[in-house]
């Protein structure tokens, strides 16, 4: 059985990510020390909150080195809501904080106006269909069973922008306008949705993932 581990670092709900992944028959275990993530087959990075403040709780613990070499090594690692935009070089919400350096780009705020000029409520709380963006594919992604405009639950204020655009594996559509839902590069997945709390086709996002 594969063992996945979930980074605690204070702010992330880690009974559901951890319960999701289960259901999916890995083995998943709660880890708060970079050494526990030795001979992980997968590192799932959730979070909820603030890009600053998750950041430094994750320099607190001596993660964002250990999290980068394993993803050097070639280990599965998902980001999940704030942990996907950790993912990245920075973050509007907390000007001169670096990210994790893993997908080139910057997390930006979630515009408020729709392009028909209709107010868009922040943070966007609910399902919002996802699909491939224009030009790609999901075939050979984690995200290759989702039918075009499968709805994926989301809660956030923020949204990253891949720097290379075959980095954007899927967008959603809020408002008619597009934001990125996942960013892939290589072994390492960003999912601005919660596959945890999306039902039959987030769990299968986790298992495909990390099988």
């Amino acid at each position: 059985m594969k063992h996945i581990c979930v980074i605690d670092y204070g702010m992330s709900n880690l009974l559901s990510v951890s319960r999701a992944l289960e259901a999916c028959g890995f083995e998943a275990g709660a880890v708060s020390s970079p050494d526990a993530l030795n001979g992980a087959d997968g590192i799932v990075l959730p979070g909820v909150g603030a890009f600053g403040d998750g950041m430094h709780a994750l320099e607190e613990r001596g993660f964002p080195d250990a999290l980068r070499e394993c993803a050097s090594a070639g280990v599965p690692l998902l980001g999940i809501c704030l942990g996907m935009q950790m993912l990245f070089d920075s973050s509007e919400e907390s000007p001169g904080v670096k990210g994790l350096h893993l997908i080139s780009g910057k997390v930006r705020r979630l515009p408020s106006q729709g392009i028909d000029g209709s107010v868009l409520r922040i943070p966007h709380v609910g399902w919002a269909p996802v699909r491939a963006r224009p030009g790609g594919t999901l075939q050979g992604s984690a995200l290759e069973h989702l039918e075009d405009g499968s709805e994926l639950y989301f809660v956030h204020s923020y949204a990253a922008q891949p720097e290379q655009v075959r980095d954007a594996l899927a967008l959603a559509f809020r408002g008619g306008v597009p934001l990125c839902a996942a960013a892939q590069r290589g072994n390492v997945l960003g999912c601005q949705f919660h596959p945890e709390k999306s039902g039959p086709a987030g769990l299968a996002i986790l298992k495909r993932f990390f099988t």
